[in-house]
């Protein structure tokens, strides 16, 4: 069964830096692929970045040069990582981590995090 569970969420000030966590279980790691997602009041769910095992990451535009997606493996899970620096109150949503497999294209959802940014 696989499970994603996001921690790292909070409240900080424009300027400063979050690193949101994804711990995951029950995936290929080889053909996953880890992605995050946001969701701003009012709004639909958007594409944050996302990156393959051995891919390049990829970024929505306007996080760019603020945000990295990484991966570690720490025992036997894949943990994914979003630091995000230089956070501007537009940056305010629920974050939600996402895996993909890459074979059968089946898609799972962590819970999301809520990350506040006050300006």
């Amino acid at each position: 069964q696989v499970q994603l569970v996001e921690s790292g969420g909070g409240l900080v000030q424009a300027g400063g830096s979050l690193r949101l966590s994804c711990a995951t279980s029950g995936l290929v790691f080889g053909r996953t692929v880890m992605g995050w997602y946001r969701q701003a009041p009012g709004k639909q769910r958007e594409f944050v970045a996302s990156k393959a095992l051995l891919g390049v990451a990829k970024y929505e535009d306007s996080v760019k040069g603020r945000f990295t997606i990484f991966s570690r493996f720490e025992g036997n899970a894949q943990n994914t990582y979003l630091q995000m620096n230089i956070l501007k109150p537009e940056d305010t949503a629920v974050y939600y981590c996402n895996a993909r497999d890459s074979l059968s294209n089946m898609e799972y959802w962590g819970q999301g995090t809520q990350v506040t940014v006050s300006s």
